[in-house]
């Protein structure tokens, strides 16, 4: 029988207040770029498994507030507890407070500029397409999964994706209610769908 992989070892308290603090010098173009950069560091180092993220980042979003923050605040103390909240909470918001301050002051100068009008427009197809990249890393670990159960449960997952989607494209639903409504239709969903049993493996005649 092969052994689990072990699990890597908590990050020290400096090496998550650096990583943050690098993603809040990053935090361009709105919170898709910030997003995509903690998900990156957070599966790519082993900290935490794309099970582990995706459920952080939705407990994330059925709790008010900034999801962000939320969400580095979620990593933190899963990591390392309260001392790693402080840690991650602190390297997120120290540079970004700072250059926010300084580029407010600034960029009041600079606004009316065509040069400085242009970057921005270009900022936004930019930040889209990291949100779709986000998006589509995120989701396909759970549809290899869901593909393995059948394609009965496969469909439901596509359903599931395309149904949350239709009531966000319309503007009048809460993301809390489009997450809670679509959780319950996934769970009465699975309860009703077969799952593909997977084939026993035939023991060697001797």
């Amino acid at each position: 029988m092969m052994k689990a992989a072990p699990h890597p070892p908590a990050p020290r308290l400096r090496e998550l207040f650096g990583t943050w603090f690098v993603f809040g010098i990053q935090s361009f173009g709105g919170g898709s770029p910030t997003f995509y950069l903690i998900h990156r560091a957070c599966t790519e180092r082993g900290w935490l498994t794309e099970a582990e993220f995706i459920r952080t980042w939705a407990l994330a979003q059925v709790s008010p507030g900034i999801n962000l923050v939320k969400l580095t605040a979620l990593v933190g103390y899963k990591l390392r507890g309260w001392p790693g909240l402080v840690a991650t909470m602190t390297g997120m918001l120290l540079p970004s407070a700072t250059v926010t301050v300084l580029m407010t002051a600034g960029f009041s100068m600079i606004r009316d500029r065509p040069m400085v009008q242009a970057a921005m427009r270009g900022i936004l197809p930019a930040t889209i397409g990291l949100s779709l990249a986000a998006g589509a890393r995120m989701g396909r670990p759970i549809l290899n999964q869901a593909r393995q159960e059948g394609r009965p449960r496969l469909g439901a997952h596509f359903a599931v994706t395309a149904f949350a989607a239709a009531l966000m494209g319309t503007g009048h639903f809460s993301p809390v209610l489009i997450l809670l409504t679509a959780g319950f239709a996934t769970l009465l969903l699975l309860m009703v769908l077969p799952v593909r049993e997977k084939p026993s493996a035939e023991k060697p005649v001797a």
